[in-house]
């Protein structure tokens, strides 16, 4: 089958932009031809891969957005496919893989009633409750319980049209063999005491996934006896976040990788992953320690929190979040005692669990649900607002 898959942007680093090319390559290895629009592309383009760039911009991501839509329905009109895998919410998809949060969940409970009066809070609100709704047609891949159970609670989708996926990790992940190489060569490259505590911030995205909680972490663990670095990989914009560091005085314990392709060697190499996410969906650098057999401080925000809590293999901090928590967390899993036993549960975890097979799983569903949709309708068809 032709499918198009639409997000709006991609770069290497993201995580629900590895997603979608993870699902774009498992339904090509299917025989399917896969084309995909986006406004912007960075780095290289797999030869599996029809990439459209649409030519729409605007100084506001919601107009842009909607321009994009609207561009996008009507070059499918003269270009049909089978079915449209979308990964941003917007009208007319076929299947919607939900790696975002409940947009209208967050409007309410994170901002004023003011910000709902926005046109922008009209363009969100109403893209997520064209893929949601009752009456809408879209089937969902979901990731996150907990996301889910507020998707039902918002728009009472129904239970035909929501499909749970197990997790995804890429077994390369793992890290085989003895971690001293890494951390030595980590400490090295950043000029890091042997004896040092050394702190994983993974993700892009860095004030949702709470980097600023993690700096002023460092900190106050830097005015205790022993020394704590903090590595910080991640595509996005640092400034904010540096200066930060430099106003607490700890800048040079601070390092700004920027996206890296090493990520099992750091993972490898430090001490724990330190994710204070304020939101997030899933959390794949969660799941990413985990197999690696790195013990994990999370926010009980994240979608794939409760792997943490049920593998025991780190902290989950409860809700309303409080810095001190996460400082001592922090310390107490940086205690040699307590991160061997949780490196030894994360391990344990990530050998009896499937944590591996969500992209072939969804792969499988896309093609099912498009076969499905298109011998009911007996024809190709695009999108559709409505």
């Amino acid at each position: 089958m032709q499918l198009a898959f639409l997000l709006y942007k991609y770069f290497p680093y993201g995580g629900m932009q590895r997603d979608f090319l993870c699902f774009a390559e498992s339904c090509a290895k299917r025989g399917h031809r896969i084309r995909v629009y986006v406004l912007d592309w960075a780095g290289p383009q797999p030869d599996f891969l029809e990439v459209v760039l649409v030519p729409v911009s605007s100084f506001s991501n919601h107009r842009r957005n909607q321009r994009y839509s609207d561009w996008v329905a009507s070059h499918l009109k003269f270009h049909p496919v089978e079915g449209v895998i979308g990964f941003n919410k917007m009208p007319g998809l076929d299947v919607y893989y939900a790696a975002d949060s409940c947009y209208r969940y967050k409007a309410e409970h994170e901002r004023g009633s003011i910000y709902r009066l926005t046109p922008r809070y009209r363009f969100f609100a109403q893209a997520e409750e064209a893929v949601f709704s009752a009456s809408a047609t879209t089937h969902i891949l979901l990731i996150s319980r907990t996301e889910e159970e507020k998707f039902r609670r918002y728009y009472q989708t129904p239970e035909s049209r929501l499909h749970r996926l197990p997790p995804g990790i890429d077994p390369e992940r793992r890290v085989a063999g003895d971690r001293s190489e890494y951390q030595r060569r980590v400490q090295e490259e950043f000029d890091i005491a042997a004896d040092a505590g050394v702190l994983l911030f993974l993700g892009s995205g860095f004030i949702k996934k709470g980097l600023d909680r993690a700096i002023r972490t460092v900190a106050e663990l830097n005015s205790g006896a022993r020394e704590v670095h903090l590595l910080i990989a991640g595509q996005d914009r640092a400034a904010r976040f540096k200066r930060l560091a430099r106003r607490l005085g700890v800048a040079g314990h601070c390092h700004f990788l920027g996206g890296r392709d090493d990520i099992p060697s750091l993972l490898a190499a430090a001490d724990l992953l330190i994710h204070p996410a304020r939101d997030e969906a899933a959390g794949i650098a969660l799941l990413e320690a985990v197999v690696a057999g790195l013990p994990v401080v999370v926010t009980d925000v994240c979608g794939y929190a409760d792997h943490i809590a049920r593998a025991d293999c780190g902290r989950v901090l409860s809700s309303p979040y409080k810095q001190l928590d996460l400082k001592l967390a922090v310390a107490d899993l940086l205690q040699q005692p307590e991160q061997k036993r949780c490196r030894a549960a994360a391990l344990d975890y990530s050998a009896r669990e499937d944590l591996y097979s969500m992209h072939d799983t969804g792969a499988e569903l896309i093609e099912r649900l498009i076969r499905s949709k298109v011998e009911n309708q007996g024809q190709s068809v695009g999108p559709h607002h409505g």
